[in-house]
């Protein structure tokens, strides 16, 4: 039996024999390191995706044949390639070295190397391991998103690469300093508008510069009207009432004097929507257009209303308008009203005529 297993192991092509000293080397059967004819050793091989790796085997005048393997693959023996992969080619065999490149490598190369000689009919081997680092890449990341304020907010944000990314989310506010979330997710309870905009997430593990992408977060609220102010106008000259309100989405404007809704289609009258205001404009004013005005601001939300007051002044020689911060009614009268202050000159002869009412002026 022994003399038949000899017979046989003769039989075996030499890098045969010596991939399977290999297979034992990896599944940790020692190799005499040692001996005078043993390759040396190279170290790990570090490579990025995509680029080249070579490996490198010094041997020396007592080494008859070499051959490198993958794992229990043949690639290339002495200058016979056996590997089909274009690739991979052969860059050294000379007394010294006997080396070989793996172009565009990919995730799939990674792994252990093993450079297999003869010497003195006795096959040795050495092995290397090739490391491909990836770069990272975001490959799924939440959508755009709109949502109520007071609702809660996930975001998710899943990288690949090797090593493994580290995952940060950030939100891209002047007022936002750090790092919001360390992880793959970030939640955010009960958002408010104030935390609506851009929120951008990046993965880095230094083989290359961090993936980085954004999700815009839409945070919806009710009208909220900013400001709306009394005007005092003269009879017969332009006046202009104004609302100003902020809402997501963008509100709609209507303008009402008592239960009437006002609209372009009154002679003298223009009304301008924007997307945070609305303008009313009366250009030649009326006594008819003296009185109480309401702004009603609404979207799919609410609404919101504030009254301003149209009222008349006598005209000035320094501004045709007079506002107010707010609506003012006069318990006397449907139309508020503003004296002007009179000039300086005639409110001091009308002290001395009071204090003074014997001297004649």
């Amino acid at each position: 039996m022994d003399t038949l297993r000899a017979r046989m192991l003769h039989s075996v092509p030499w890098f045969i024999l010596s991939g399977m000293t290999a297979m034992c080397l990896l599944q940790g059967v020692p190799v005499r390191s040692g001996d005078p004819g043993f390759p040396k050793a190279m170290d790990n091989v570090t490579v990025r995706q995509g680029d080249s790796a070579i490996l490198r085997c010094t041997v020396d005048n007592r080494v008859t044949r070499v051959a490198w393997l993958n794992r229990s693959t043949i690639l290339y023996t002495g200058n016979d390639k056996w590997s089909i992969d274009n690739r991979v080619i052969l860059v050294a065999n000379t007394k010294s070295q006997y080396s070989i490149e793996i172009q565009n490598v990919d995730i799939y190369d990674e792994g252990p190397y093993t450079c297999s000689v003869q010497t003195d009919h006795h096959p040795k081997t050495s092995r290397v391991h090739l490391i491909v680092q990836v770069p990272p890449r975001i490959v799924e990341i939440s959508s755009n998103i709109a949502v109520n304020e007071g609702n809660n907010v996930s975001l998710s944000c899943i990288a690949t690469g090797r090593p493994e990314p580290v995952v940060n989310w950030r939100y891209l506010s002047p007022k936002a300093h750090g790092f919001m979330s360390e992880d793959e997710y970030l939640e955010i309870t009960g958002i408010t508008r104030e935390q609506s905009g851009l929120y951008e997430c990046s993965a880095a593990n230094d083989v290359s510069i961090p993936d980085v992408r954004r999700v815009k977060v839409t945070v919806n609220y009710a009208p909220y009207i900013l400001d709306a102010r009394n005007i005092g106008v003269p009879l017969g000259h332009q006046g202009i009432l104004q609302c100003d309100a902020l809402a997501v989405p963008a509100a709609d404007f209507f303008w009402y004097k008592e239960d009437k809704r006002l609209t372009d289609s009154r002679k003298g009258v223009k009304v301008e929507n924007r997307e945070t205001y609305s303008r009313v404009t009366f250009f030649n004013v009326s006594e008819q257009d003296y009185g109480n005005y309401t702004c009603v601001a609404m979207n799919r939300l609410g609404h919101s209303n504030a009254s301003v007051i149209l009222f008349e002044i006598y005209q000035s020689t320094s501004s045709p308008l007079l506002q107010g911060p707010g609506a003012v009614h006069d318990g006397n009268s449907g139309s508020p009203r503003c004296l002007l202050f009179a000039p300086l000159s005639l409110l001091l002869l009308l002290c001395l005529s009071l204090l003074l009412p014997h001297v004649q002026f």
